[in-house]
């Protein structure tokens, strides 16, 4: 088999996967392991991808697991109803760029880690809260843990990552998004998410 067919076909294949396992009524924690699964399987290849390859295969399970239109708006806070609607399109395109982007260039390589979800979700006034850990290869231990709603379809899907277990990336966005907006404006919150994004392909971010 040619090289471009296997790396078509590797591209591919996360896709499938995914949609085949894809139901509605899943659990918060199901969400999260199947993520967690995509994310291990680009790990072990990512030497042999690009990171645009890297960025192809992770996009599907990162968009089914994540709400990144909910979660570009609740990054803007109370700005976003402000804002012109070609102006939130834009932003929450290139935010779902940036997200997926942050992915592809911090999972590149394998080193034996592995991913532990706890079975059993803990109820939020905001939803469900799923506990997880990333585990490296000496066995030091990272908790991360994810902000889960549950829309209108029945899906569970993220809304906020829980750093070391309590630090808030929402509220850490939501913090700087609002500086930018109120010093820069909408045009330079795109371009300040752009600029990042293209430093994350560079491997410059």
């Amino acid at each position: 088999m040619s090289v471009s067919r296997r790396v078509f076909l590797m591209t591919l294949l996360p896709v499938a996967l995914w949609l085949r396992g894809a139901r509605a009524a899943d659990s918060p924690n199901a969400v999260i392991q199947r993520f967690y699964d995509a994310l291990l399987s680009v790990m072990k290849e990512a030497k042999h991808l690009t990171f645009d390859q890297r960025y192809q295969r992770l996009a599907p399970a990162i968009t089914a697991a994540f709400d990144l239109g909910l979660t570009s708006r609740l990054s803007v806070g109370p700005g976003w109803a402000q804002l012109k609607p070609d102006q939130q399109q834009r932003l929450a395109d290139v935010f779902s760029r940036y997200t997926i982007s942050l992915y592809a260039n911090r999972f590149d390589d394998f080193n034996g880690e592995r991913f532990e979800v706890d079975p059993n979700p803990v109820a939020n006034p905001n939803g469900m809260i799923v506990q997880t850990k990333l585990i490296k290869s000496d066995g030091d231990k990272v908790t991360l843990n994810y902000l889960m709603r549950q829309g209108a379809s029945g899906s569970w899907q993220v809304i906020d990552v829980y750093l070391s277990g309590t630090i808030s990336e929402l509220a850490t966005r939501r913090s700087e998004f609002a500086g930018v907006l109120q010093t820069s404006g909408a045009d330079g919150l795109i371009k300040l998410l752009e600029d990042r994004t293209a430093a994350l392909r560079t491997g410059s971010g």
